[in-house]
């Protein structure tokens, strides 16, 4: 079964969340704000999810807008869910590195 990475934009209007300033206390409140996640769905399938309330995130349920294809076309589809846990996280790390705000599991 392969696996895949997504990136949804959130609205900026996550930044008034405490919980997400905390984890992203680097963030640079000019850049956008994303999610990062793995999926053995396609992505498209999975933003409906989130969006519908089913095994979402509730910041991608409040605040998300779009897939963001340019950020993770390149790295699907995965072999393995180990693989795509770490370029999950590889991409998390990287997004914020550049001043993104950036919730992921």
């Amino acid at each position: 079964m392969p696996y895949n990475v997504y990136v949804i934009e959130l609205d900026k209007e996550v930044m008034k969340s405490k919980k997400f300033r905390e984890r992203n206390l680097h963030m640079n409140p000019r850049r956008a704000c994303y999610y990062v996640g793995q999926t053995s769905h396609d992505p498209e399938t999975r933003f409906k999810q989130h969006k519908s309330g089913y095994k979402s995130n509730s910041f991608v349920k409040r605040y998300g807008q779009r897939l963001v294809w340019r950020k993770f076309k390149k790295y699907n589809p995965i072999e393995t869910r180990g693989e795509a846990e770490y370029i999950e996280q590889y991409l998390t790390n990287k997004l914020r590195a550049k001043g993104h705000g950036v919730w992921s599991n």
